[in-house]
């Protein structure tokens, strides 16, 4: 799963990173978030359905289905996460999957592993030789009762490659920038890209502890990524 995750760019950067095309100059964002937690809105990158190019918006992390009827029916659901594997099966996932996928922004994730029935010890992870990378994301638009739109998104998950497996079962699907184009696209009458729902190559990622405090969401800077090791306990395949 993914759950928590780290943005050290500003809006100006991603925005020349992923080659946006569209006025940013309003757009409200904070420069750096070390501990990105579920309910917050955060920037994501779509396909620009009125204009060519891409765009940079804000969303709601946490995925709230078109047709859900009230905020109430979703108790107890977590839709923060999407699992590759029931993408194309699920009511939840399968249209979005078809017509509104997007990348989400990020310079690295957290994941714990757990140690006992008492302990568990936070890792961040990164893509090497880059700060900024993208996760697979899906988005919908709900209208409330109200008449108003919100607008979320979910982050794709897959099975764990070697180097995540030492930590958790899954990871989130992390896209080369040769695939952008391809897991962005509208083309509704195009095969969905489901061949890029697969873990990431584990020499090209990074693996360190962090810190213990980043459980906690107020907790938020640098410092997060700097822990502990606990010796003996995980190693680098």
């Amino acid at each position: 799963m993914c759950g928590r995750y780290i943005r050290k760019s500003d809006k100006q950067r991603i925005a020349e990173a992923f080659h946006i095309r569209n006025d940013i100059s309003t757009l409200a964002m904070p420069p750096d978030d070390y501990n990105i937690a579920p309910s917050t809105f955060q920037p994501v990158i779509r396909e620009s359905k009125d204009e060519a190019g891409r765009e940079l918006v804000m969303m709601r992390w946490g995925l709230i289905p078109f047709f859900t009827k009230q905020l109430s029916d979703l108790k107890g659901m977590s839709t923060i996460n999407a699992r590759a594997e029931t993408i194309l099966s699920s009511p939840t996932w399968r249209e979005p999957f078809q017509k509104r996928r997007c990348l989400v922004p990020v310079s690295g994730f957290y994941e714990w592993h757990k140690i006992d029935a008492k302990t568990r010890k936070p890792y961040v992870f990164t893509v090497a030789d880059s700060s900024l990378f993208a996760f697979a994301g899906l988005w919908d638009a709900w209208k409330d009762p109200g008449g108003g739109w919100l607008q979320s998104f979910s982050i794709v998950t897959t099975e764990a490659n070697e180097l995540m497996s030492s930590i958790h079962t899954r990871m989130p699907v992390i896209l080369h920038n040769r695939d952008y184009d391809r897991w962005l696209a509208r083309d509704v009458t195009e095969q969905p890209p489901i061949d890029l729902l697969r873990p990431f190559e584990s020499d090209e990622m990074e693996m360190e502890p962090a810190n213990q405090a980043v459980g906690n969401v107020r907790n938020n800077g640098p410092e997060m990524l700097i822990g502990e090791p606990l010796v003996n306990t995980v190693s680098r395949p």
